[in-house]
């Protein structure tokens, strides 16, 4: 394989948008409004990446971890990180509270609605990363676009919906939920260009820069994931858009031009990186 490009899989969501990012194209006239393209590959089960668009603020959720989710026969937990691509004024993202809360005082602010002043909603702004481990209670503002790389697995308890009339997961997402203030994971620098956004032992992102070449390693037991921010770069030959995602099965080359960024993803954590 070397390096090849995934397909994107757009998933209609009433949240979504008709007026995608310039890197994506907007959504044709009469077409239902996009919330997600996903991109998944069976030589990489551990992740999935997706491209989010959102033009309402999302449910007020959490996700359990490995062990409570294989609790309850799911293959794995799921942990995540959101990388901002562009953000309309005034837009945020709620991620943990600002004192720590009960199971009895969460659930009783989901219940009468004040679990949306209680979460604390940081403002973003274009290239603004978030990594939120399994538990933390979030949401998703509206007028966002931004990747998503997370564990490869579609498990979600919603604990606020606004008044939507879609199903809550009280039960479940009161036990997975820590209650408490997020704090924002420290970044690290391996040199000028090069920047350790993410590392668990889930995965593994990084942020690269140009004006300079790098070798990407990637291996068939442990792919790299590549996602273009933007333009101006290139892996053997070919030229790796904006917008697109690839995987990489061997190491790679990749030349970046002034101005272009790319992110890396790996799944497993630093110990165990190639």
């Amino acid at each position: 394989m070397a390096i090849r490009q995934l397909e994107g899989h757009a998933v209609e969501k009433v949240w979504g948008r008709r007026d995608l990012p310039a890197m994506f194209g907007d959504v044709a006239d009469g077409a239902a409004p996009v919330g997600e393209i996903w991109f998944a590959d069976e030589a990489a089960p551990d992740l999935l990446v997706k491209c989010l668009f959102t033009s309402e603020k999302l449910s007020i959720q959490v996700h359990p971890d490995d062990a409570q989710a294989q609790a309850s026969g799911h293959r794995c937990g799921k942990e995540e990180a959101w990388y901002v691509l562009s953000a309309e004024p005034g837009a945020v993202i709620g991620a943990g509270f600002a004192s720590a809360m009960t199971g009895d005082e969460l659930r009783a602010a989901a219940l009468d609605g004040s679990i949306e002043a209680l979460m604390t909603w940081h403002p973003v702004k274009p290239g603004d990363f978030f990594h939120v481990p399994a538990g933390t209670v979030h949401a998703i503002g509206a007028g966002l676009s931004l990747f998503e790389i997370q564990q490869n697995v579609d498990l979600t308890y919603r604990l606020y919906d606004y008044g939507r009339p879609r199903e809550l997961h009280l039960d479940d997402g009161i036990a997975a939920a820590v209650a408490a203030p997020f704090v924002r994971a420290a970044r690290s620098h391996t040199g000028p260009t090069r920047e350790v956004l993410a590392a668990s032992d889930k995965f593994v992102i990084e942020r690269l820069t140009g004006d300079m070449d790098y070798h990407v390693a990637g291996s068939a037991g442990r792919p790299a994931w590549i996602m273009p921010i933007a333009g101006g770069c290139v892996a053997q030959g070919a030229v790796l858009a904006p917008g697109t995602v690839w995987l990489a099965d061997t190491s790679v080359q990749v030349a970046l031009a002034a101005g272009a960024t790319l992110l890396v993803a790996r799944a497993g954590g630093m110990q165990d990186r190639n």
